[in-house]
């Protein structure tokens, strides 16, 4: 009998899947496959990279250091800081505010 797992199960699933595809089954990926991800994965952000200096800004907000690939737990914090934003812009109560932080 097949598990039936849930949508946010399957999401989590998507998110693993999606970036070890971008890193060529990889442990870490290049800004390269990074950015190819994020335009392919994520296009309301990709602009956000498509320069220098905003791949530099959001690379610098995922705890990447300089000539350092990207980990997992690097692209957990930059969906960690989309799903914050998200939910900020389209949850209808306004008065709820997601105060989730990664430590």
């Amino acid at each position: 009998m097949a598990t039936k797992y849930s949508d946010l199960e399957l999401a989590i699933n998507s998110l693993v899947t999606e970036f070890h595809k971008a890193a060529d089954n990889g442990p870490t990926m290049n800004t390269t496959q990074f950015q190819t991800m994020v335009s392919k994965q994520l296009p309301a952000f990709a602009k956000t990279v498509e320069n220098e200096e905003g791949l530099g800004q959001v690379l610098q907000q995922m705890g990447v250091q300089s000539g350092q690939d990207i980990s997992f737990e690097n692209f957990w914090n930059l969906i960690n800081k989309q799903a914050v934003g998200l939910f900020d812009t389209t949850h209808k109560d306004k008065s709820i505010k997601c105060n989730c932080v990664l430590q």
